[in-house]
């Protein structure tokens, strides 16, 4: 280290000594008195080690002079008013008569002025070497504000070199940013490219803003490659730092979760948490997300064999001192469910495993949804509170509030169950988390239309003005951990999903993404499938919510009656493997008030006795 900075205590000496004669140059009108030079000569040295022993002690040789900032020269500035008290104290300690006291004032100003000369000198020095050979040009897209933070980001980078900005405000237009001009409007950002030679622009601007759809646009259109700088969570889980490409969760996405990692790290670190349907999408998240807060055991249940092999190559790679127990196993056998539970006593299960796809439960499935969706969810509770768990919790979705499809009512039946248990089983907290479609998870729309757009279309969508509520897998994660921390017995959590989409949007945000347009890409419609919404709810007309001390969760307040658990249980043993369908959605209904079948499922449960 001391030999890495020696060029630079060399010429920091060197720049003191210097403004040591110049002030006393300046201070007797360029020409100084005999007397005078021989006071100079005899107590320079001792200005030098004052000024040496300063600097060093403020942690000026600490820094990277090509990177030098705000930061290291406030610092700098610390060692420089130290080190001319420490040159005064030693004039007067020595005291030396006649000494000119002006000098103690003119010194230290003119060593700032060469020292942070030098310093800005070498990283002028350093970025003119960086920003020229293969950097590619790239003009950045955002307010001044997030401009600046991209310039920074960017900052003696050999591989980007930023010709312009183009900012969404247009009175910015014509100012500049770190030397950087701002060449025009956000939905000029093709002619600005083209002008400025730039094949690439970064975009600065939060995301989910709109500044990034229009820059989308613009970038689609004139072929450009669309990057962003890594999210918050992305820093520490990246080797490369740099700009990445844009993605659709940096279009629809929205502030960072916040979580309570004090209480989180209480719940999870050192204890044993269980967790069902390990292998899926939601799953294999909380199962990262939980490994992170120092689980002692992590609990993963998954009647995939290849999702829980895929799972558990990725943790012991990504967390290899956790120690994982991985199960084949499914929630519809309680017996092998109960013995693994009870063999590893859990504080905490999770219970992700469900069927979700909501056409393929509705036609010739109908059965699985309530064995693996309700009976599914009673085996996994009772044996989370048999086993002496603290905390169950279970994922439910959106589709649960005035289902009409058999999914969203077997998962609404599940949450009842849920609730049953809770006022049977006072020992343990049963919660349930309610949240919408979560971008790229298996089964979802944006994988199919991401197949769909490699194979060169045409992107499907049921209807022009179907709607949905996304979210990121691990935003959507974090938020069931925070509910599972914050829940009480029986409550039922719902997400704050932000503004619902259209599908048809998302369908034209992942065809701009690709690099193609609409004419390239075209977009049909198929007509909506059978138990399919125009849109989803959180809420049923008969519930309310109420604020919970964290802004993205609030409680559900249901009302009604809670099923017979039993009932239930000996209903879907006695309806067989095969049940007829309408008898199937009668007695869902029955079970379920707001369950409401609609198009051609409608028919199967009316008639005597509907």
């Amino acid at each position: 280290m001391i030999s890495r900075q020696r060029p630079h205590v060399l010429v920091d000496v060197c720049l003191v000594f210097l403004a040591w004669w110049i002030a006393f140059w300046l201070r007797f009108n360029l020409e100084i008195p005999s007397e005078f030079v021989a006071i100079a000569r005899t107590h320079w040295a001792w200005s030098v080690a004052a000024y040496g022993v300063a600097l060093a002690g403020a942690g000026v040789y600490r820094h990277v002079w090509s990177y030098i900032g705000l930061a290291e020269l406030r610092e700098l500035g610390v060692g420089i008013a130290f080190g001319a008290l420490f040159t005064a104290a030693a004039v007067l300690m020595l005291r030396v008569e006649s000494f000119p006291r002006s000098v103690l004032l003119l010194q230290p100003l003119l060593v700032l002025v060469f020292l942070g000369v030098a310093r800005a000198g070498w990283r002028s020095l350093i970025e003119g070497r960086t920003g020229h050979g293969d950097a590619r040009r790239l003009v950045i897209v955002g307010s001044l504000q997030d401009a600046d933070k991209a310039l920074r980001a960017l900052r003696g980078s050999a591989r980007w070199q930023p010709v312009g900005i183009v900012s969404p405000d247009a009175s910015e237009v014509g100012r500049s940013l770190h030397n950087i001009a701002v060449l025009g409007h956000t939905a000029a950002l093709a002619q600005v490219c083209a002008s400025a030679q730039a094949n690439a622009a970064l975009v600065a601007s939060p995301a989910g803003s709109a500044e990034r759809r229009e820059a989308l646009l613009g970038a689609s259109t004139a072929k450009l490659t669309l990057l962003t700088l890594p999210r918050q969570d992305e820093w520490l889980q990246s080797e490369s730092t740099g700009p990445r490409k844009i993605e659709l969760e940096d279009l629809l996405g929205r502030n960072p979760v916040a979580l309570d990692v004090n209480g989180l790290s209480g719940l999870f670190s050192g204890q044993v948490v269980a967790i069902t349907g390990a292998g899926g999408s939601i799953g294999a998240e909380l199962c990262r997300q939980i490994a992170r807060f120092g689980v002692g055991r992590l609990v993963c249940i998954d009647s995939s064999e290849y999702g829980i092999y895929q799972l558990e190559q990725e943790l012991r790679q990504s967390h290899p001192q956790m120690e994982g127990v991985y199960y084949t196993a499914n929630v519809r056998e309680f017996e092998r469910l109960q013995a693994v539970l009870c063999q590893h006593r859990p504080a905490v299960v999770f219970h992700a495993a469900a069927y979700k796809h909501v056409p393929l439960m509705e036609q010739h499935n109908e059965v699985e949804a309530l064995r693996t969706n309700v009976l599914g969810t009673l085996h996994a509770a009772r044996a989370a509170s048999a086993c002496g768990a603290r905390r169950f919790v279970m994922i439910s979705t959106d589709k649960a509030v005035n289902p009409t499809n058999v999914m969203g009512a077997s998962k609404r039946l599940a949450e009842l169950v849920v609730q049953s248990v809770a006022a049977q089983e006072p020992g343990t907290q049963f919660v349930s988390v309610r949240f919408g479609n979560v971008l790229g998870s298996s089964g979802s729309v944006v994988p199919l239309f991401t197949r769909q757009i490699e194979r060169g279309g045409p992107v499907t969508v049921t209807h022009p003005d179907i709607v949905r509520y996304f979210m990121t897998i691990p935003e959507a994660a974090q938020l069931v951990l925070q509910a599972g921390l914050m829940g009480r017995s029986g409550q039922i959590f719902v997400l704050d999903m932000g503004e619902p989409v259209k599908i048809v949007e998302l369908a034209r945000m992942l065809i701009r993404l690709s690099g193609k347009t609409e004419d390239e890409i075209p977009i049909t419609f198929s007509g909506l499938r059978p138990g399919e919404k125009l849109y989803e709810e959180l809420l049923a007309d008969d519930e309310t919510t109420e604020p919970t001390p964290h802004g993205k969760l609030r409680i559900a307040k249901t009302a009604g009656p809670l099923p017979d658990v039993a009932a239930v249980v000996q209903w879907i043993a006695q309806a067989g493997p095969h049940p007829g369908p309408g008898e199937l959605r009668r007695w869902l209904r029955a079970q379920v008030p707001e369950y409401a079948p609609r198009g051609g499922a409608a028919a199967l449960w009316q008639g005597p006795g509907s």
